[in-house]
């Protein structure tokens, strides 16, 4: 599987208001110190909570974590200090951008601005993409891996989540968070979109962008669609990168250092 996400919520849908799985997923991605094609993930939904009720858990679940683990709430990794003390910073992404970058935030109103932004800092712009996409990239480009955290990001364009409810006070933006620690995504997290002819359109939204070459746009699914007709009940959910964690927990350098069995490039002459 690439995610468990639609099929968690399919138990949702039946009536389970809590479930959790620890699993492995599979993606067709390159390689990095960041990066496996095989990972771990713990992954929970519950229904009539929001992102912001799953901030508090993540809060108190890693940090309670760090404390029986290492013994204090202030670790070194790769020789800086990590303070996982709560509470945790909270900033959107357009405030991520503008803390990274010379831009000031009426320049993310823009789509000329946002463009000539990614054009400075990221090189080649794909101008079919919508700004929101092109806003999640520059993001991901300048700001991300230079936060030190814990610190959860959220606003995400609505473009980027497919899945997420929309806000209710900004409908380009929707409820989700992102917890970075050490420039390193931990987990994701959004109130659910549980209305099923908006999330058809999402589906088909995505599908347009994965036409113009946007490889991680997400596929149509017509069955959670139905079962979402059925009815699902307000929920939120949240996936944590268990090898990720791990990471930063052991001090390791690279997320191969902490998974057994690596892709590895093979042997020369083999």
């Amino acid at each position: 599987r690439i995610a468990d996400e639609l099929y968690l919520k399919r138990l949702i849908v039946g009536g389970f208001e809590r479930v959790f799985e620890i699993n492995r997923n599979f993606r067709n991605e390159g390689i990095s110190t960041q990066h496996n094609p095989e990972f771990t993930m713990l992954e929970f939904y519950q229904a009539y909570a929001t992102f912001e009720d799953l901030m508090l858990l993540t809060e108190e679940l890693i940090s309670s974590l760090v404390r029986e683990i290492c013994g204090d709430l202030k670790i070194q990794y790769q020789g800086k200090e990590v303070d996982f003390t709560p509470p945790w910073e909270k900033i959107t992404m357009r405030e991520a951008i503008v803390r990274h970058s010379e831009a000031v935030v009426e320049d993310l109103d823009s789509r000329e601005k946002v463009i000539g932004l990614a054009r400075k800092h990221l090189g080649n712009v794909d101008e079919d993409f919508p700004t929101g996409k092109i806003l999640a990239d520059l993001y991901e480009g300048i700001a991300e891996e230079k936060m030190r955290g814990p610190i959860f990001v959220y606003e995400y364009p609505l473009e980027v989540s497919p899945l997420s409810r929309k806000n209710t006070r900004d409908s380009a933006v929707v409820d989700r968070f992102e917890l970075i620690i050490c420039g390193k995504e931990i987990a994701n997290a959004f109130s659910e979109l549980n209305d099923p002819f908006d999330q058809k359109e999402r589906f088909l939204m995505q599908h347009r962008q994965r036409e113009r070459g946007d490889e991680e746009a997400h596929m149509m699914d017509e069955d959670f669609v139905r079962a979402l007709e059925y009815g699902m009940p307000p929920a939120a959910g949240e996936g944590i990168g268990i090898d990720r964690l791990t990471m930063i927990l052991t001090d390791s350098p690279s997320i191969r250092d902490v998974i057994l069995f690596p892709l590895l490039r093979p042997e020369k002459g083999r």
